[in-house]
Parts: structure tokens; C-alpha cells; sequence
């Protein structure tokens, strides 16, 4: 049940999601969710899924509508706001599905090879790296003190069909480690895309796709631009469902 301090986020399309000071969302989810762009039919999986901000975003539209799709999140008090949003924010009961639990037992939350995608937002500093956040929320969200990029490969190994997506976004300095782990899970990096503020900022963030069992080849797509002109670039105003900058 939710407690004091939680506000509602309108994300169109009749639908609202819980937030909280300690769960809440930021473009990163957004651009993750537009990246992954399941299809109808298929089963999808959020891990560290926070509020259920990604799989949530999957609703707004038809054709990135799956036929289900499952919110992993270890936190308690994050797993009880995904559930406040299918209750009274318009997510459907029989296709959005919170899941409170820990991806490294993925085992006993869900079956295995049954997922078309999964999905993750990951915590960006490796363990060991950085000021630890003193809140326990912030740490779990931007530390790898809960999960490692390891543990969201292997969990995504278990849970994906042979040739199903794996989506991640990261910080490019970790690169190197995500495509290392997805190979070493038998995930073939298949796409990759850098986001920048401008055209002359380096990448703050990347979006990396993997599949299950494929063949070796990496597209390297165009660079991601969050500003344009009066604001937002066309696709960030797009991805956000808006129809200019204000």
C-alpha cells in the first residue's frame, strides 16, 4: 500500500503512473522504452523496473502495445506504486503485471525462455566506484550494490526465447563492459545508438540491443539528439508525445 508523499504522473493516453521522491523516472526511461519498441505479440519484461515507468510508456501506443508485459523491481515500496498505477492509473490489470522480487533469483519469479524482450535501465556505477547515495533507494538505483550488469545479462539469458531482444541504456564509459557481458551470455550485441545533447556534445548515454543466439554484426546507428531547435529535437518531441516545444 502507497504512504504519504506520492504524486501522479500523466503520461497520455489515460494513463498515470505513481511516482515518489524515491522512484520516479527521467528521459533515460523514455528513450529506453521508445528503443526496446516491443510488438503486439509479444511477452515483454522490465527489470529494475522502479515505478514501471518503461513497460508503462509500452501502453501509450497501439503498435508497441505487447500482448503482457512484466515489471521486475526488488523494492518493495516501488513494486507497490507499480501496483497503485494498474489499480487507479489506467495500466490494463490482465497485460501489465508488477513482479516484487530479485532478478538474480529470476528462477523463481518467472519461467524461462518464454520473453520476446526484456528490458532494463541498470544502476550506472560499478560497484566500488563513486560517492555511495546515503538513501537506500538512490544507491539501489545508481549502484551496483543490488545487481551487476552480470546478473542482468544472465537473468536475461534465462528469461528470453532463442532471438529475443535484449535492450539495455548505459553510461558510455560502460560499453565495453555491456558488450562483454551480453557475448558472455550468448546475447549478440545487434544495435547500437549514442545520445547526445548536441550534435557537438559527446554521448551521455547509449541504447544497446542484443539477441539471443544470433550471428555477429553490430549496426551502429545515428546519434540520438535531445536539443533542437526552440528546444527539444523532433524525435525527443516524439518520444515524449508532444507536438512542439512550449
Amino acid at each position: 500500500m502507497l504512504g504519504p508523499g506520492y504524486t501522479w504522473e500523466d503520461l497520455g493516453k489515460g494513463l498515470r503512473i505513481a511516482v515518489t521522491p524515491d522512484h520516479k523516472f527521467g528521459t533515460d526511461a523514455f528513450l529506453l522504452s521508445d528503443f526496446a519498441a516491443p510488438r503486439r505479440k509479444d511477452t515483454a519484461c522490465d527489470l529494475c523496473a522502479g515505478c514501471g515507468i518503461v513497460a508503462a510508456l509500452w501502453f501509450r501506443r497501439e503498435d508497441t502495445s505487447p500482448q503482457r508485459a512484466y515489471a521486475v523491481e526488488i523494492q518493495p515500496e516501488a513494486a507497490a506504486q507499480m501496483e497503485a498505477s494498474v489499480r487507479q492509473g489506467g495500466l490494463p490489470e490482465d497485460r501489465f503485471v508488477p513482479v516484487q522480487g530479485d532478478l538474480r533469483g529470476i528462477r523463481g519469479l518467472l519461467p524461462q525462455g518464454r520473453f520476446d524482450l526484456v528490458s532494463c535501465n541498470p544502476p550506472y556505477k560499478p560497484a566500488g566506484t563513486g560517492i555511495l547515495s546515503r538513501e537506500d533507494p538512490a544507491r539501489a538505483a545508481r549502484h551496483e550494490t543490488m545487481c551487476t550488469l552480470e546478473d542482468v545479462c544472465r537473468a536475461a539469458q534465462y528469461l528470453l526465447r532463442y532471438g529475443g531482444r535484449l535492450c539495455i541504456c548505459q553510461r558510455p564509459e560502460r560499453l565495453a563492459d555491456a558488450l562483454g557481458q551480453m557475448r558472455a551470455h550468448r546475447i549478440e550485441p545487434k544495435r547500437l545508438r549514442f545520445v547526445q545533447q548536441r550534435p557537438e556534445s559527446p554521448p551521455w548515454l547509449f541504447l544497446l540491443e542484443g539477441k539471443l543466439g544470433a550471428k555477429p554484426f553490430l549496426q551502429v546507428e545515428a546519434p540520438l539528439l535531445i536539443e533542437g531547435e526552440g528546444g527539444f529535437s523532433k524525435e525527443v518531441l516524439r518520444i515524449y508525445q508532444k507536438e512542439k516545444n512550449k
